[in-house]
């Protein structure tokens, strides 16, 4: 086994992928600290798109009725893809490691945590879904909480009909593209949004939102977690980050750690070097 060193698993968010993370990854590594990154199933590469979709101009009665070929991926797919990952890191720093989440991605930590709990020095969730037991993430979107929430206004389909949350990232709407950069990276320029854009995937599997939260006291609830709270986030709002906080802390019995970062959804664009400050401190304990 490797000499012990710190080390941190990374889960992206719905319709991101591996480059979620390009700006935090070298900070976090200048510090020592081994970093995975990846593209889930369903997500990066192994993202699937409609036909629809790569036509242009966009038919749009088209793209809301066409089939996901992505629908098919589930949760289980990517629970273990990511606990594959997280044994490889642990191996690799020859012990525990960090597991980092953002977005919808916080829902798979869960699921991870509470199957591999003995490889997980802490659970993180980086303005994500950490949700209590029972819980799915279609309850939390449409949770009173989170009425001010912006991305469901940016569907393109019913995601029940098409088998996927589906967002038109290409899209040639002024007006909608105004709308995506508002509800994910108000406060990152033009440039660097449109660069981020073009790394997201426009079909996130519907029913991986379906499944409810697995995570019991005995064993997620064991590993310690901290939650980066992004006070200027108009995809999961400040008041849904705060419910969750306050629904877990009281299922599990115990306190999450709590960092507050004055951001909008995409704090590693927004303040990279923020970001893997509180990270990185967490990673090297």
């Amino acid at each position: 086994m490797a000499d012990q060193s710190a080390g941190i698993v990374f889960i992206h968010g719905a319709w991101h992928n591996h480059e979620t993370w390009d700006h935090v990854v070298p900070i976090l590594n200048a510090r020592g600290i081994a970093t995975t990154v990846f593209d889930m199933p369903g997500a990066g590469v192994n993202a699937r798109l409609p036909a629809s979709f790569l036509k242009r101009p966009l038919d749009s009665q088209a793209f809301a009725t066409e089939p996901s070929p992505n629908a098919g991926v589930t949760q289980d797919e990517r629970t273990d893809f990511v606990i594959s990952q997280v044994r490889e890191t642990a191996e690799k720093c020859g012990g525990k490691v960090v597991l980092a989440g953002h977005s919808l991605g916080g829902a798979t930590v869960s699921h991870v945590v509470e199957r591999v709990p003995e490889l997980i020095s802490a659970a993180v969730y980086i303005t994500a879904f950490m949700l209590p037991p029972g819980m799915p993430p279609v309850a939390m979107i449409q949770d009173e909480s989170m009425a001010d929430a912006l991305v469901p206004g940016l569907f393109a389909a019913d995601p029940a009909a098409v088998g996927a949350l589906r967002v038109d990232f290409r899209s040639e709407d002024p007006d909608y593209q105004a709308r995506i950069h508002e509800a994910y990276a108000g406060d990152v320029g033009e440039e660097m949004f449109k660069k981020a854009e073009a790394h997201l995937h426009c079909d996130e599997p519907a029913q991986v939102a379906t499944v409810p939260s697995p995570v019991t006291k005995e064993r997620f609830g064991q590993v310690p977690r901290h939650y980066i709270h992004c006070t200027e986030d108009r995809a999961v709002t400040p008041a849904g980050q705060k419910k969750m906080i306050a629904l877990m802390d009281e299922a599990m019995g115990n306190k999450t750690a709590v960092h507050v970062m004055a951001t909008s959804h995409s704090p590693f664009d927004a303040d990279p070097q923020g970001l893997a400050k509180i990270l990185g401190d967490i990673a090297l304990g």
